[in-house]
């Protein structure tokens, strides 16, 4: 006698998208039910639909309502829905070439410095000291070429989907707001004269933004649930010089950003989810202003 399918296999075995077979997706298209991945869903009043429906008003032969197909956080929809990504990667890569052409004065000088009151530094001065612009470039510097490397892969894994589900505008707003809050709770918790630099506090940002779209599209969350907790014990382990305040910073704010993102109702949508992202920025500013009234 057949035994009968498991039935948590069966759970656990999700289609592909009809137009990235290798995708496994639970969600659907509300017209022609297709499964479809998150870079192929178009926001609808109810649910999603996929690109074909959406273009082609579901076989009706007439042109959709919409102005345009949207993302799953109402974004537009491009050719290339990983490029902001890529120039991120580029110009990581590019400023760490330049780190190694000019040497050390170059890194010292945009790393992430409280207040430089250490003789190490000579000359330098800290974001205390009127060089705020260090939170920002400290996020495209690096350490090694491992640290790199590792930096650099995440951003594509975490980055490239990230971008295809929020649109390049709301990307670059997560990307960078989360990085700006790892860099300032690193400048408000960190030894002043301790120079910080790398794009993790960026990472951490996207790595939460992911989970909380996952769990939107009722995607299986053990994955990358296992990924962060074995990057947090990393982040705590003793002798791996790792600045635990830019990783949290960054965490947080990306899960912030990405609850605002992905659960803003549509007939608010813009403006909720950059209302998140102000709000963000202005604990980021907070903090600031308030590290360094401390320091001077």
């Amino acid at each position: 006698m057949d035994q009968a399918p498991d039935s948590a296999q069966q759970a656990q075995s999700l289609p592909g998208c009809y137009r990235h077979p290798d995708r496994e997706t639970g969600v659907r298209c509300t017209r022609c039910e297709r499964p479809i991945c998150p870079e192929c869903m178009v926001s609808a009043s109810v649910g999603f639909q996929c690109p074909d429906c959406v273009r082609t008003g579901s076989g009706t032969g007439h042109p959709p309502t919409a102005a345009q197909p949207r993302t799953v956080a109402g974004g537009n929809l491009t050719a290339d829905p990983h490029l902001v990504t890529k120039i991120l990667i580029g110009a990581c890569l590019a400023a760490y070439l330049v780190q190694m052409a000019v040497g050390d004065s170059f890194t010292d000088n945009f790393s992430l410095i409280g207040q430089a009151y250490v003789p190490h530094f000579g000359d330098v001065e800290g974001v205390a000291e009127g060089q705020s612009y260090r939170l920002l470039t400290s996020m495209f510097l690096h350490g090694s070429v491992i640290h790199l490397l590792f930096n650099m892969l995440s951003l594509w894994w975490l980055g490239g989907p990230l971008e295809a589900a929020l649109g390049r505008a709301r990307y670059l707003a997560l990307y960078f707001v989360s990085g700006l809050a790892g860099s300032a709770l690193a400048y408000l918790l960190a030894e002043p004269n301790t120079a910080t630099l790398g794009a993790s506090g960026a990472i951490f940002g996207l790595f939460g933004a992911t989970a909380v779209l996952m769990r939107r599209l009722n995607y299986d969350m053990r994955p990358i649930i296992a990924l962060l907790a074995i990057n947090l014990i990393f982040t705590f382990s003793p002798g791996f010089n790792i600045s635990w305040q830019a990783h949290i910073g960054g965490l947080v704010a990306g899960v912030v950003i990405g609850y605002g993102m992905v659960h803003a109702p549509r007939e608010r949508r813009a403006l909720i989810q950059y209302g998140t992202v102000a709000l963000v920025l202005a604990v980021v500013i907070g903090l600031t202003l308030l590290r360094t009234a401390q320091l001077t």
